[in-house]
């Protein structure tokens, strides 16, 4: 079986449907998938990308495109590298309101046990308990 990577502009071609021709494209392809007929990957950037897109350009909110993606860790035939750790990041930017990149973030620390951050960013790392935001 053939694998095939999937970028981001399918994901916001299918999750907006503001092109319908290419969202049915994207629908069948990720029926072929769902049918064991080829196996799609991305990995944690695309879905990063995703979000960034979802919220500048289509204007949603954190709680629209967190379902959003939820969606696309579950879709069958569909390999998200590091998917426990995006999953884990969007209940962080869902629940505390935090930008999904500093979730991330968030979550690989928690996974090799950093606890401290250089950063100066002191609006979205404020929120997240376990970590002490320092500046150099």
């Amino acid at each position: 079986m053939s694998k095939c990577f999937v970028d981001t502009n399918l994901f916001i071609r299918y999750l907006t449907n503001d092109e319908p021709e290419l969202a049915d494209r994207v629908e069948k392809l990720l029926d072929q998938a769902g049918a064991g007929e080829l196996q799609l990957i991305t990995t944690e950037l695309v879905i990063a990308e995703t979000v960034w897109v979802l919220e500048s350009s289509y204007k949603l909110k954190n709680r629209e495109v967190a379902p959003l993606v939820r969606g696309i860790l579950a879709t069958p035939g569909l390999e998200v590298v590091n998917a426990d750790m995006i999953s884990r990041a969007l209940m962080l930017y869902e629940l505390q309101n935090i930008d999904f990149v500093d979730a991330s973030i968030t979550v690989f620390m928690e996974k090799q046990g950093i606890a401290d951050i250089y950063s100066y960013d002191k609006k979205h790392l404020a929120r997240v308990t376990g970590i002490n935001r320092r500046e150099p």
